[in-house]
């Protein structure tokens, strides 16, 4: 009996042993069959992640082949200008291997001005087949890249004086003496060039693309880069004389029959004077020496106040332009003549040019076919908001002579809010061969607007066609 008994007892413990170790070998291969597949799962959500911005590179090289097409060439699409949002598109997706398959998602919201698209943000929700619930979001806004991201872009040699300070990259296709503070980077497309005695080098020599005597930061210094093209920008004044005068967008404004128009900027309209008589005045400037200069304005006849259109914020004016006054929104405004082969129209910034608000929401691109020139009687602090374009001349003040002029020769103070881009040397404060200041502004500031890159004027030029992101952002 009592061996049978031990018999029995063997056999119980072995089948509740064996249950104890079945049951945690099954825990055991549960936890690590789920272990696994959290593993798998989190490689799942990395992978979705790489799938999602593998969304962004094809719409970003879509764009590059199609720039103005927010539909993917397809034709769903809300009809919600100037703000259009476009979309769901879906896509399969499989790398090169054929190791990771998966679909993304795309949303595309584009900002158009005049019919072009001037922004772009793109949202890609992305997923792999075996994991569908996991799923990652990336929004990223592209834009091309554009004169805004520039406080000064120049095609000239230049001389940044000491007085100066410059808060922005700053870029010349000549070379650059920088004698400013600068807290960004200054580059130059030459690797040398040739510093003459209106450089303040006497005798002249050979000196790098960027050099400084004074205040320059050597450490943000970049010589030879790629230069920009200047004659690019002429592209797009035929395009937005059409748009006004043809397709009746915006503001067209036609050759006066006299001297010119002065405009007023009133926020969200414009008021318009024909401008009938000038007064002359002596100047000198390094394009034309010493020389009688017609800008100061004697008699003008007002012709209207326009509103400024919303959808299409252009005004082009096919003669000279006098100008001042506060923009509301975004607005370009152009002065060309291209009816006149040998005429070139030019800009005379007569008061201060200011933004309703500095957040981004304001924007002005002011572009003279010629010279964007500071007039001689203008406030004693100025200040200009915007980008300011002379595609041909260059911007500045002219020399106005103290024994002529003793109360508007000298200005206190100008502000630059923006941007200045010039074909041709830029000064804005004349001095003497042994230093004093004999006209102009005696302190100089100059801020970069970068909010005009993220939400840009229309037809704002552009350093190139291939769009770059801005802004990146995971969603969830």
């Amino acid at each position: 009996m009592k061996i049978r008994n031990k018999k029995g007892i063997i056999t119980t413990y072995t089948l509740v042993f064996g249950a104890i170790f079945l049951l945690l070998i099954s825990g055991l291969l549960g936890f690590i069959s789920l272990q696994l597949r959290q593993t798998t799962q989190k490689i799942a959500w990395n992978e979705a992640l790489h799938i999602a911005e593998a969304g962004i590179d094809y719409y970003r090289w879509h764009l590059c082949h199609f720039p103005d097409d927010l539909q993917n060439g397809e034709s769903w699409c809300c009809d919600t200008p100037p703000c259009l949002v476009c979309g769901p598109y879906q896509h399969p997706y499989s790398d090169p291997l054929k190791k990771v398959e998966g679909q993304f998602s795309l949303e595309i919201e584009g900002k158009t001005q005049c019919g072009k698209v001037t922004a772009v943000t793109i949202s890609s929700t992305g997923w792999t087949d075996q994991f569908p619930e996991t799923k990652r979001e990336v929004k990223v806004k592209y834009i091309r890249p554009s004169v805004a991201d520039f406080a000064y872009l120049l095609n000239d040699n230049v001389w940044a004086g000491s007085d100066r300070e410059i808060k922005g990259p700053y870029h010349s296709n000549g070379g650059i003496r920088m004698d400013g503070e600068n807290n960004s980077l200054v580059t130059s497309a030459k690797e040398t060039w040739i510093c003459t005695p209106s450089f303040g080098c006497s005798p002249s020599q050979e000196k790098p693309g960027v050099f400084t005597t004074a205040n320059g930061n050597e450490e943000l210094f970049r010589y030879p880069v790629p230069p920009f093209d200047f004659e690019g920008i002429t592209m797009d004044l035929a395009e937005i004389k059409d748009l006004t005068e043809n397709q009746s967008q915006g503001i067209y404004l036609p050759p006066s029959g006299e001297q010119g128009y002065y405009v007023i900027l009133n926020k969200g309209s414009v008021d318009v004077y024909k401008i009938t008589d000038l007064d002359s005045v002596y100047a000198y400037n390094h394009e034309d020496d010493w020389h009688w200069e017609y800008s100061v304005i004697n008699e003008k006849t007002l012709l209207g106040n326009y509103p400024i259109p919303g959808d299409c914020s252009l005004v082009f004016i096919e003669d000279n332009l006098w100008i001042e006054g506060e923009v509301q929104g975004k607005l370009t405004v152009v002065s060309a003549d291209l009816e006149t082969p040998s005429k070139e129209t030019n800009i005379w910034l007569t008061g201060d040019i200011t933004y309703d608000t500095k957040d981004g929401s304001d924007g002005l691109v002011l572009l003279a076919q010629h010279n964007n020139l500071i007039a001689l009687e203008v406030p004693e602090s100025m200040e200009l908001h915007g980008i300011y374009v002379a595609q041909i001349g260059n911007f500045g003040r002219n020399h106005y002579p103290c024994s002529y002029y003793p109360q508007d020769c000298l200005k206190e103070y100008l502000e630059v809010f923006g941007s200045v881009v010039s074909n041709g040397r830029v000064g804005t404060q004349w001095v003497y061969s042994w230093g004093g200041i004999a006209s102009g502004f005696e302190d100089r500031e100059n801020i970069y607007d970068s909010k005009q890159s993220y939400n840009p004027p229309p037809f704002l030029p552009y350093v190139s066609e291939i769009s770059e992101f801005k802004e990146w952002e995971e969603i969830y």
